[in-house]
This record gives C-alpha cells, structure tokens and sequence, in this order.
C-alpha cells in the first residue's frame, strides 16, 4: 500500500497549527543561538562522525539550516558515496535514517538521489522485520530502527501495510521496554512515525479501516503518557539525551496532553544549562537534541523543499574531523571494577587519573590482567560500543549486550562519555534483552 505524507492545505493546517505554534515557544532565540556553537562542533570535530555514523548529524544541521551550499553539496557528495558502498551491510534502521538525512531538503542542484531504489531497498528490510517479528516477537533489530522505518517509509510514499503498523506499535509491547524500564527514545520515534502514518491517512488518499485510524490515535495518546510519566523535576524526559526526540514527539502531539503537563520552556531552558557544562559529549547526543531547540522535528523532512542556508556564524569546517578526548588532570583517583559473567564476578581496584571516563578504567584493568578484563570496542557515533569482553561477543540475534553500570545503576552515558569519581564501583555485565 502506497503512503503519501502530503495533506491537502485545510488538513495540513488544522492538524499541525497547534504543534507549531509549541515548536515555536520552546525554539532558541535568535540572540541565544550562539549556545548552540559546543552542540555543532561537537557534531563536526568527532572521529566518531564517519562513514554511515554520520547520518543523524547530517540530518540535524540539513534541518537547522546550519550549513552553507557548498558545505551541504560535500557532506551530501560524501555520504551518497558511503551509502553506496555499505548499503548490503546497513540494518534497516542505518537505512531508513540515511534516506532522512539525504532527503531532508532539496539540495544544490547536479546532485543525482534515486530515492524509489533505497525507498525499495528500505522496503525489503522492513519486511524482513516483521517476518522476524511474527516468528518469535521481535524485530532483527529493535523498536526504535523499526519505527524509523515507519518513519522513512511514510514521508518518502514506500510501500507498508497500515493494519501492521496498528498492530506492532501497541503501547504495551515488551519492546518498548528495557530491562522493564520504558525507553522514551523509542517510544518518541514510534510517535514520530505513527503521526505520520496518521497523517497519511487523514489526507483521505488511501481508503483505511477508521479502527486502524483509531488504533493509531490511541497508541500515540498512550505513548505520549508515557513519555510524560518520565519526566524529571528540572524537566528533562527521561535522561538529556532521551530529550530531544521526546521534545519532538510532544511538539506534534500537543492535542494529546494539557500544557500544565510539559512546559517546554523549562526542558530548553535545562538543556540550554546542560550544553553550557559540556553535557553533549558524543556527535549522536548532540544531534538528537538540536532539531528541537530549532523547532524543528523529524516530520519536517522534504526532499522536495528547498534547503535553507546558513551563514555559517560557527565557522564550521567539513575537513577531516579530530579525535575528541575528555581533558583529565594529572591527580589519580582509585575505582573498583567488575566483570560479571553470570554469577561469576572478577574485580580488581584501579588507579586512573581524575576526570577518565569508564572505557579508561576498562584500558587500564586490561592492561593490568589482560586474561580477566580483555575487551574490544567498535566506533559509533555514539562513542566506543564494547563489543566484547574476555572473548565472549554482544549479539543482536541472541539478543545479548555487555551492560556498564556504575554503583550497581546501569549507566545513560556510554563508556567514552561516563566521567567516573574516586570509590566508584564499576561493573561490566553479561546480560540480556
């Protein structure tokens, strides 16, 4: 079934006029836009933004409007050519988000897209999910790539069938949850991608079951609720890196809570203190939070509607990005580390200088006993991913992952981004989800 995001202008107009008057409210200032500049360099100057990693930060600063013509036509000249080459190898998520970064403005002109191919392409990974899911309950990779799917497959007209997308994105599934806790990140990208679908469907191009339509309205109300019941005091959703596409989930879901609910105001205003302190460490953080402090979401992707340009008041440069380490002193301070591989625990007491961050306690524990606390880590754009601990490898299929926890919580930062202090107990687990 073929999806059209397009609205006839009345539609267009009644469904979102209340979203973007929101988006409007919380977006920065003109006058404050310069406490974006730690955000966009960070996007910039990371090793950890190559290849395919760099997709959801293109996306961000295409849909800011943070690049000049000639700064956009090589980013997007690079990444064709990455997309190109790793496109047999992408998880469908991988995919779907490098068609939203190509695709989220119409770029300079004698840039060739064949959108319907990776549209196709995108289409039979998607389909591989769901066959997975009606095997055993799970997508091959997670709820959170399957509802960029949606997302992509919905906004660029790629073939989906409604009645599925009512049926797997019910507020209830289990894989909406980690370790029983609900992800808000996921949670906000399954919105995302059922207003879409919900739009699609109220343009009146496509004769739908109304309780599909129902359906899909009350999972993005519950959602929503959900996203709420995560709320923190200074208004963060979640955790800060969570915030972002939450922020972007309730600007185009405003008829589903009242505004004494979420004052947006306040979540900016905490990110805007958080960016001041450095609390966006790695290129994907910075990315997530930035289309929403622009009033921006996700839904704004056209690839029909011409990008808009920046000044480049940050000095951005696309050369070669730079290695970004975490400045430490030379002090030492003393941590416990832990490998936990089903009740067997290995701990060992390390010295590191104060201000390392978990991944320089995991270098020096190896370095001191590489039998028991070897590892390996692979880039994301997230930081380092430790892929495997004393030989024993993470797997989507089994659905295993080596868990970091600090004084026995699971960590919201990665082992590149965590800065631990002097007494902490420090663990690696063997776990499932």
């Amino acid at each position: 079934m073929r999806q059209s995001h397009q609205l006839p202008l009345v539609g267009l107009l009644l469904f979102s006029l209340i979203p973007r008057q929101q988006c409007e409210i919380c977006k920065v200032s003109k006058e404050n836009k310069t406490a974006l500049k730690p955000l966009v360099h960070t996007m910039i100057s990371s090793n950890y933004t190559k290849g395919i990693q760099a997709a959801k930060v293109l996306l961000s600063l295409r849909l800011g409007g943070f690049l000049n013509q000639n700064q956009d036509q090589h980013l997007i000249e690079q990444f064709i050519l990455t997309v190109r080459s790793t496109e047999p190898s992408l998880t469908s998520g991988q995919l779907a988000l490098a068609i939203l970064a190509l695709g989220a403005c119409k770029g300079p002109d004698g840039i060739s897209i064949n959108y319907s191919e990776l549209v196709k392409i995108l289409g039979n990974k998607y389909k591989a999910e769901i066959k997975n899911m009606d095997h055993d309950g799970n997508p091959l990779t997670n709820y959170y790539q399957l509802s960029l799917d949606v997302l992509a497959l919905c906004l660029f007209s790629g073939n989906y069938s409604v009645p599925k997308v009512a049926e797997i994105f019910k507020p209830g599934n289990k894989n909406y949850y980690f370790h029983k806790q609900f992800s808000v990140d996921t949670g906000a990208m399954a919105v995302l991608a059922l207003t879409c679908v919900k739009r699609s469907i109220t343009s009146g191009q496509n004769k739908i079951d109304t309780k599909d339509l129902d359906n899909i309205d009350n999972h993005i109300k519950l959602l929503i609720r959900k996203i709420l019941s995560q709320k923190t005091e200074n208004g963060l959703l979640g955790n800060i890196d969570s915030t972002g596409e939450a922020m972007q989930a309730l600007f185009v879901s405003s008829n589903y809570y009242n505004r004494n609910q979420w004052v947006c105001q306040k979540t900016r205003d905490t990110v805007l203190k958080e960016i001041s302190q450095g609390a966006f460490r790695m290129p994907t953080a910075a990315a997530q939070i930035l289309p929403a402090l622009m009033g921006k979401t996700y839904l704004d992707v056209n690839k029909d509607f011409s990008c808009v340009y920046g000044s480049d008041i940050f000095h951005i440069s696309t050369q070669e990005p730079i290695s970004v380490t975490p400045a430490v002193s030379a002090s030492q301070i003393k941590v416990n580390y832990s490998v936990v591989i089903n009740n067997a625990k290995d701990r060992i007491v390390v010295s590191v200088a104060n201000g390392s961050v978990f991944l320089n306690v995991m270098e020096q524990a190896q370095k001191e006993n590489a039998a028991l606390f070897s590892f390996t880590a692979e880039e994301t754009s997230w930081g380092p991913y430790i892929t495997t601990v004393r030989g024993i490898k993470a797997n989507t299929t089994d659905r295993t992952y080596w868990e970091l926890l600090s004084n026995g919580e699971p960590l919201s930062k990665g082992a590149g981004s965590y800065v631990v202090h002097a007494g902490d107990d420090l663990e690696v687990r063997w776990s499932t989800y």
